[in-house]
């Protein structure tokens, strides 16, 4: 970015131009003297340093019998049209007796790029920023890195008229990093990181917060052990991460992935504690485990995983000799061939104690089905036993009033 940015990024444009600047115009500072540097495809002007003004001179170049083509000599200077890369090299002007005049070592290269930088956050009282170029230079190249805090309290707007910008430090042991030290969770900062070559700089301004770029290093210390007597049960413990603070307020919550070391599907459970019971482990064959950490309140993204560690189940006690080598030749199968399911067949994942619930359960469901049948039967027989009285009594009444109106001498 080379146009001027209005507002809060204006400071920091202008101080790291100054740099920038500063470090363009003092000589020898990219590196020995007698180092002239050129853009690649433009015209390059080599000077005569020591020569009288007016005198002929000519130009001669290292290890060359002749100038590169299309090279010319205008006022005692070397002009190099489209400098290209084999342009390069040393370059001597000498007087007319041949004595020497000036030496110059020419390097070409490109302007700097916008960089590509990223920052994050492995705790809530630092953060770092990382950068990379965006294009090959060529050249020698330097870096200003510098921040400054957008979200200020009236105090801090009273000492900082005119706007506070810090170093984010960088460290010679981590190229390409730059931290900022005690940071606050609920402030906003404006990095400013700005590339300088001989050539000219360029820069990036990126926003932060500190919620969105929180990111913890993965927990450490895990630990996988087999339970006794518990044939499909796995214990897992972790640690915090060394570099999160230990305030109370600032939790981690944790995600645990886990699989048969044969198989390519991982199963992922969520926790907030520092251990975790795996209840679904297969008996006898070894697991892989891992686990990652995020911010309890959900901000920022899921560390990296931890190294894995690994356990193996104890084997039921009612296994025999032919029960295990059968098992051996069925993964010894599935090993054999890919699959991104754990296992093709249904894993029963199931306790003794499931299996127990679901049998009571199922009596009782079959203990009110066969209630509610004989309910209904008894009901239905009762309804056809008094249907069927309703149904003799009305012929009984039509005989007895039919006798009844007969004469005495045809009932005689």
């Amino acid at each position: 970015m080379r146009s001027s940015i209005p507002g809060l990024g204006r400071v920091m444009v202008f101080l790291a131009a100054a740099l920038a600047s500063a470090s363009l115009a003092v000589p020898g500072s990219w590196g020995e003297e007698g180092v002239q540097y050129g853009q690649l495809g433009s015209d390059v002007t080599l000077s005569c340093a020591g020569a009288p003004a007016g005198s002929p001179v000519q130009w001669r170049r290292a290890g060359a019998a002749a100038l590169p083509e299309g090279s010319a000599i205008q006022q005692g200077a070397l002009v190099l049209p489209s400098a290209s890369l084999a342009s390069m090299g040393t370059y001597s002007c000498h007087g007319e007796d041949g004595g020497l005049l000036h030496a110059v070592s020419l390097r070409l290269g490109y302007l700097p790029g916008v960089p590509f930088v990223s920052c994050r956050a492995s705790d809530y009282e630092n953060f770092s920023c990382s950068w990379t170029s965006s294009v090959e230079t060529f050249l020698p190249t330097r870096y200003i890195t510098t921040y400054r805090k957008k979200s200020l309290t009236g105090e801090e707007k009273r000492r900082n008229k005119n706007g506070h910008v810090g170093l984010c430090l960088q460290d010679p042991s981590r190229p390409g990093t730059c931290t900022v030290h005690r940071s606050e969770f609920w402030s906003s900062y404006r990095m400013n990181i700005t590339e300088v070559n001989p050539l000219g700089f360029s820069y990036r301004l990126l926003d932060v917060t500190m919620q969105a770029i929180i990111k913890p290093d993965p927990p450490e210390g895990l630990v996988v052990e087999p339970i006794p007597l518990a044939p499909r049960r796995l214990h897992v413990s972790w640690k915090y991460p060394s570099s999160w603070p230990k305030e109370p307020h600032f939790q981690l919550r944790f995600r645990l992935q886990y699989r048969p070391v044969i198989h390519r599907s991982w199963s992922v459970v969520e926790t907030v504690n520092l251990s975790e019971v795996i209840t679904d482990a297969f008996a006898g064959l070894e697991h892989v485990v891992q686990v990652s950490a995020k911010d309890f309140l959900d901000a920022g993204n899921w560390s990296e995983w931890s190294a894995e560690a690994r356990a193996t189940p104890v084997r039921e006690l009612a296994t025999t000799a032919s029960e295990e080598t059968t098992t051996e030749a069925r993964l010894e199968s599935l090993a054999e061939e890919p699959s991104q399911a754990p296992n093709p067949e249904p894993i029963n994942r199931s306790d003794p104690l499931e299996k127990m619930a679901v049998l009571v359960s199922l009596g009782i469901f079959a203990f009110f089905v066969l209630a509610a049948v004989l309910i209904i039967t008894i009901l239905i027989w009762l309804r056809m036993r008094k249907h069927g009285k309703d149904k003799t009594k009305p012929n009984f009444l039509v005989a007895a009033t039919h006798l009844k109106a007969l004469p005495k001498a045809q009932i005689l």
